[in-house]
């Protein structure tokens, strides 16, 4: 039996359908994206929610023309399934196939690059004063989630919205729930919800009991209904969006597509900023998904019949929850220590510490730039702030780092996960710049342990040092090691020679020591014999153990899991330069200056040469270009 999505291939075909197929369109697009993220993994539950929406948006505006503009793009899937990509998505996330977010230069259709929250409303702000600069016309269309409008570019973008006053419609997809459960007082403010229908009813339930008034009745209508837009204002969120500037629409049900059909339709004939609150449900049509939408907010494979997730059984513990167990022992230890998080404290790990600690656990949701300035504050009155982020999202408080905490060098420990390469999510997700955007900044102590092991006594030394500190580490599981042995600090800026050789140096940091070990078991066993040193230390480097070293042997290779540009490697070199070393050939391995698509950890470090194969394959070739350099001179 074909099936409507058959037929269905860009958005011109999808306007051919009768509107009452739209729904049975709608199923089978979210059984394609089950099917297809059962097999590869995705964001599965804020796609489901959000078929409905895409389906109504390309079915009422021009698309490409009218440009599209999908925060964060969890939930675009259904978008790139009626754009030309459902063949390929079978592909998405993977190696050389389609990204997992919008990206322009995958489609015409995807108007902006997005994998971060709340950047809709600003950029397609942006295309709505140069539509008008140029005197185009078409329709600019923001999606963004209840979650996302949590941050304040959202409302610096709103804000700007009801000043210019020009025509931007807004869809505000509400399903209560971010990654994590959604908190703040605004949280709240949006769950004031009264459905279109009850509005509708009660609405013609007072008509008709005013109508039925003798003399007055007309009269009161016509007085309730110039009223109608404050009795909105007054029992849902529309109050808010009024006050700034928008013409508010909603809650209609996000998942009725003849009301969002109407809805849009109206809205596009309205004039200045129309915001549209579309209420839906994460995961739905799926039911594991409804039932258990943070699992499947981002997951890997799994059974599609039942919602279990098929992943190798679990060896160890990883980074991350091996950082939340040791920080719930240092805090009962020191009620100094608070915990902050950005809407990720099951991500980030935290979760166990917001049981223990109710009162010192704070989930400021997503507001990076906030938590880090709120973690000033507390640490300027006595506290030890822990702030557990990822590396992709600290970029986004680049500034408050700089300037709240490390200007007034204050004892802060930036927690920073994902470090690295991530995986499937790509470009947008990678932690590969940290060491970069850190490293240049004063009194700012920088660290990368090299197991799950030394993350526990780094976490210790961190808190305890007295300054603003970061910890950066990978994502995935750890080495199996016994954590249970006593916590100790760790001298400061002091490395670790793992092994020791003449024919050349490998300074390692963070997830690149344990590959770098094993290669040199690899070389050794060929008669080259290499010194391995676990750096532990971006800053302060280990100095005198560096230099010591150069002197040994003039061939130094320093491996980091990070962009070359200002990294670890980078520190090597200006450390060599201030003591006046020119007679030492250095080889940075790492990420070069570009952005690292999607796939796995494993694939994408080898295509880096971040692997044992590729430090084997550095090492052998410097030493057969050593060789051959001595040939020539003679």
């Amino acid at each position: 039996m074909s099936k409507l999505l058959d037929t269905i291939n860009n958005p011109d075909a999808l306007k051919k359908l009768p509107a009452e197929k739209l729904p049975a369109l709608a199923h089978e697009i979210r059984e394609e994206i089950v099917n297809g993220i059962s097999k590869t993994g995705g964001h599965l539950a804020s796609s489901l929610g959000a078929v409905d929406i895409a389906v109504a948006i390309h079915y009422v505006f021009n698309t490409p023309d009218d440009k599209v503009v999908w925060d964060v793009g969890h939930q675009a899937y259904a978008h790139k399934i009626l754009t030309e990509r459902r063949e390929a998505f079978k592909t998405i996330r993977q190696l050389g196939g389609i990204s997992g977010f919008p990206k322009p230069s995958e489609s015409i259709y995807d108007a902006f690059g997005v994998g971060h929250s709340s950047t809709s409303i600003s950029a397609a702000m942006g295309m709505v004063v140069a539509r008008d600069l140029n005197h185009e016309n078409y329709n600019v269309i923001a999606i963004i989630g209840d979650g996302s409008l949590t941050a304040g570019l959202a409302f610096e973008g709103l804000n700007q919205a009801g000043h210019l006053k020009k025509d931007i419609i807004v869809v505000l997809n509400d399903n209560e729930m971010s990654i994590s459960q959604n908190v703040g007082a605004l949280s709240s403010f949006l769950s004031r919800k009264i459905t279109g229908r009850l509005a509708t009813r009660l609405k013609k339930e007072a008509e008709g009991f005013f109508i039925s008034i003798p003399r007055i009745g007309s009269r009161l209508v016509s007085f309730a209904k110039r009223a109608e837009d404050s009795l909105i204002a007054l029992l849902t969120p529309g109050m808010l969006f009024e006050g700034l500037g928008f013409h508010y629409i909603g809650p209609i049900d996000g998942h009725d597509i003849e009301e969002l059909i109407s809805t849009l339709s109206d809205a596009k004939e309205l004039k200045g900023p129309i915001l549209i609150h579309v209420l839906t449900k994460k995961g739905k049509g799926y039911l594991p998904a409804e039932q258990e939408p943070i699992l499947f907010h981002g997951i890997g494979p799994f059974e599609k019949e039942t919602g279990k997730p098929i992943k190798p059984k679990k060896q160890t513990s990883t980074y991350t929850e091996v950082f939340g167990k040791i920080l719930v022992e240092l805090a009962e230890r020191d009620k100094r220590i608070v915990a902050i998080t950005a809407a990720m404290p099951e991500g980030t790990g935290l979760d166990e510490f917001a049981k223990r600690f109710p009162d010192r656990f704070f989930d400021v949701g997503i507001a990076e730039q906030h938590a880090i300035t709120f973690a000033a504050g507390l640490s300027k009155q006595g506290f030890i702030p822990v702030v557990a982020i990822y590396s992709t999202f600290l970029q986004r408080a680049y500034d408050e780092i700089l300037h709240d905490i490390c200007l007034q060098n204050l004892p802060i420990v930036l927690a920073i996960d994902r470090g690295g390469i991530v995986g499937a999510d790509g470009a947008t997700h990678h932690g590969l710049f940290d060491l970069s955007y850190l490293r240049h900044i004063p009194n700012i102590i920088i660290m990368a342990p090299k197991d799950e092991d030394e993350l526990r006594h780094m976490l210790k030394t961190a808190v305890e040092c007295g300054k603003p500190a970061a910890i950066r580490y990978p994502r995935g599981e750890g080495y199996a090691l016994d954590i249970s042995k006593p916590l100790k600090t760790i001298p400061m800026g002091r490395a670790e020679i793992l092994m020791d050789g003449n024919d050349a140096v490998i300074l390692a940091i963070g997830s690149t020591v344990y590959p770098a070990t094993e290669a040199a078991l690899r070389l050794e066993n060929s008669g080259i014999k290499i010194t391995v040193v676990n750096s532990r230390f971006v800053k302060p480097l280990d100095e005198e153990l560096i230099l010591s070293l150069v002197r040994k042997t003039a061939k130094i290779i320093t491996i980091e899991e990070n962009s070359l540009q200002g990294g670890f490697g980078s520190a090597v070199l200006e450390l060599l330069e201030a003591n006046s070393v020119t007679d030492c050939k250095v080889k940075r391995v790492g990420a070069a200056d570009e952005f690292i698509e999607h796939g796995s950890q494993k694939e994408l470090r080898k295509l880096l040469g971040l692997d044992a194969d590729g430090i084997e394959k550095i090492v052998t070739d410097i030493m057969r270009n050593s060789v051959s350099e001595r040939k020539r001179a003679y």
